[in-house]
């Protein structure tokens, strides 16, 4: 159903920043997706910005070209995001300091901007996507209420997580609140991209899982996926996967004791190994509550796309129809998208 006060013709452009990948795409009122795209967040020298810059510019003239126009812009950031303001204020995989994303994109091409953090985006969208209207209230009837509840760990170039509390997105006092990756889980181990030693983020990121397998002398997988499916076979890859399901299970198990979600979901493109990543890390983690029950750990419904449905919807800010917004995007972009890592 489109909402009755914007035309057939209008959609959103959605854009999920990665330190990998940049995905975008032009989604109508209903969460249909007209032109989509993906390129490599430093391609051929250029940085994140103009990466960006040309995922929207080319997602712009294909919907021009349909002949929708551009209700808005919806961003899905890492790092320290200040959404009032548009600015990212530090974000380590892209190398922006106090950005002013925003700014630039609106005078770019004339339109509202709406800029969000990753996580947080992702975690709009899982929950529209399990019943809440697609601004992540207003739950119809078949809305899990675990959901008002949860920790959203989006796993991918970098490990991040959203912290929904009372079925309310916790912010923090700066907006740094989830910032599950840089959590310490091995006292002076391997050296993050934030500069400090043993973050989470240093052995359970899909980049840092693959780039340990390579340190280790590991050859046989050549992706975060690959390592996934060779456990049995490889040593190296069983080592390094363990590694980064125990580095996950201190930060998971500290912020269970804290904060006491119902459910954990588990997103991003390293979600795609399914239960190879979730059944482990559901034992490690029950391991260090031995004395309280453990929430739900379980899959993300969207797997990789769960930043881009995010994205779309605060672009549409409250302009969304219906809870079914999140569920139509995710079948209009595809099952074999879901799975697309960073790494």
């Amino acid at each position: 159903m489109i909402h009755p006060h914007h035309s057939a013709l209008e959609v959103v452009i959605a854009i999920d920043i990665g330190g990998t990948t940049v995905k975008g795409a032009a989604v109508d009122a209903a969460g249909t997706v007209v032109a989509r795209h993906t390129t490599a967040t430093f391609d051929g020298g250029r940085d994140a910005y103009e990466s960006v810059l040309a995922i929207a510019r080319r997602l712009v003239d294909e919907a021009a070209a349909g002949g929708f126009t551009i209700a808005g812009i919806g961003i899905a950031s890492p790092g320290l995001v200040d959404p009032e303001s548009g600015t990212v204020r530090f974000a380590a995989n892209l190398g922006w300091d106090g950005f002013p994303l925003r700014q630039l994109l609106e005078a770019e091409f004339s339109v509202a901007v709406s800029v969000g953090h990753d996580a947080r985006s992702a975690a709009l969208a899982e929950r529209a996507a399990q019943g809440a209207g697609a601004s992540g209230t207003d739950a119809g009837s078949s809305y899990d209420a675990a959901y008002d509840d949860a920790l959203i760990v989006p796993i991918g170039t970098g490990v991040s997580s959203a912290v929904v509390s009372g079925g309310v997105l916790v912010e923090g006092a700066t907006g740094a609140a989830g910032e599950l990756g840089h959590m310490l889980a091995v006292p002076n181990g391997a050296l993050c991209t934030c500069g400090q030693r043993g973050c989470i983020e240093a052995y359970a990121s899909g980049t840092t899982i693959l780039d340990r397998y390579r340190e280790h002398g590991g050859t046989i997988a050549s992706s975060t996926r690959a390592i996934a499916s060779a456990l049995d076979t490889d040593p190296i890859a069983a080592r390094v996967w363990a590694d980064a399901v125990d580095a996950l299970s201190v930060g998971l198990a500290g912020i269970t004791a804290v904060l006491d979600p119902a459910v954990i979901v588990i997103g991003g493109g390293v979600s795609a190994a399914g239960d190879t990543l979730i059944a482990p890390l559901r034992e490690a983690v029950t391991a260090r509550l031995g004395w309280r029950s453990t929430p739900r750990i379980e899959q993300s419904a969207l797997g990789a796309l769960g930043g881009l449905i995010g994205a779309a919807i605060i672009g549409w800010a409250d302009r969304v129809p219906d809870a079914g917004f999140a569920r139509q995007a995710l079948r209009s972009l595809g099952p074999e998208q879901r799975g697309a890592s960073d790494a």
